[in-house]
């Protein structure tokens, strides 16, 4: 197993003369601890899996250093790293029986052939492969494929990191939740370092015990499913994270007080003067903001209600700005003077896209 270390880390897959003009991956440190559970999560684009070839050795980075365990493993092949990596269409040899492609990880490093059995027959009992040990592959399903492409990075006891790169995509929605159990079940008795690459923010929170979020080419936050929901501290988080995502409203703050769309509202903290001329706004999720009909409240107009059934997601319009709030689904909707009520300890305040630390009042 190892601790991988990320050291300044930026690459360009635009270079011109030599020097580097736009950037996939930017300035990035970061550790992953060994024996970590995570998820590198971001949309299309964002780097992340320009990052995860940077960890595996596939890609050399135009600047910065790839440490595992404190060595410099920068100008290393996969290989020499002692790396298994999954991506996200199957890599097999259809030929070849399911057993030997499992087999095949550890007769290439020259295991013994009962060590080679045991461990062979144990993860394909794991991922349901038993009884299509002596099936070619050819002849198997692409959800099949894909659980061998799993099965022989997970045949290795001896690798150092096991990395992900979308490995779901091809997978029937309804397996995908069973492997996704599979594969905490095997970290939690293996202990392997695991990098899981998605831009599905369930596959993320399910499986990951720490969350790496990625855009445009930065990790913009770092933390556990908890955090990422109930604290964001980018924009984008908020965004990206939960559905639908954290409601942002432009705003102008003055110590304890916001003014959003002509209305005050007495925020739970004090903030210091923000930059003139940038960017400020107020953040909080549909779940803590309640609904009215009349009241005290900030008038809003609805626009429509998705029932859910459990749930309705309320869309309403605030200031010209679109504002959702989730109810109980048993819960009615007024009719008319609407209104909305905000948990105030579950209010944020941002500048230019991060979130400002405020002093409670």
């Amino acid at each position: 197993m190892a601790r991988i270390q990320l050291d300044n880390i930026s690459h360009s897959y635009d270079q011109q003369r030599g020097e580097a003009t736009e950037f996939a991956v930017k300035g990035v440190d970061h550790v992953w601890e060994q024996g970590g559970a995570y998820a590198l999560l971001g949309p299309s684009g964002c780097g992340k899996s320009t990052m995860l070839n940077i960890i595996s050795g596939l890609i050399t980075p135009t600047h910065g250093r790839v440490l595992f365990d404190d060595r410099d493993v920068t100008a290393l092949t996969p290989a020499q790293r002692n790396i298994a990596q999954v991506f996200q269409f199957p890599v097999i040899y259809d030929s070849q029986s399911v057993y030997w492609n499992l087999a095949f990880p550890l007769r290439n490093r020259g295991i013994a052939a009962h060590d080679v059995d045991r461990r062979v027959r144990k993860i394909a009992s794991v991922l349901d492969l038993t009884d299509s040990l002596d099936q070619r592959a050819q002849r198997l399903t692409s959800d099949a494929k894909q659980k061998i492409s799993l099965g022989r990075a997970l045949v290795r006891e001896d690798v150092g990191a096991i990395l992900f790169d979308e490995p779901l995509t091809t997978i029937d929605p309804h397996l995908k939740w069973q492997l996704r159990s599979t594969l905490r079940q095997l970290h939690r008795e293996f202990d392997f370092t695991m990098v899981y690459v998605t831009h599905d923010q369930t596959e993320a929170l399910t499986f990951a015990d720490t969350v790496v979020v990625m855009h445009d080419g930065e990790m913009v936050q770092v933390g556990t499913p908890e955090e990422l929901f109930e604290r964001p501290e980018h924009v984008f988080v908020g965004y990206f994270i939960g559905s639908p995502g954290m409601n942002l409203l432009p705003a102008e703050v003055s110590g304890n007080q916001a003014q959003i769309a002509g209305h005050a509202i007495a925020l739970s903290r004090s903030y210091p003067a923000m930059k003139k001329g940038g960017r400020v706004e107020i953040g909080v999720r549909p779940e803590f903001v309640a609904l009215s009909r009349g009241g005290d409240g900030v008038p809003v107009r609805i626009e429509r209600v998705d029932d859910l059934g459990r749930i309705k997601i309320v869309r309403t319009e605030l200031g010209g700005q679109p504002f959702n709030v989730v109810i109980d689904g048993d819960k009615e909707v007024p009719a008319d003077d609407a209104r909305i009520g905000l948990d105030m300890q579950r209010v944020h305040v941002y500048a230019d896209g991060r979130i400002v630390e405020g002093e409670v009042v």
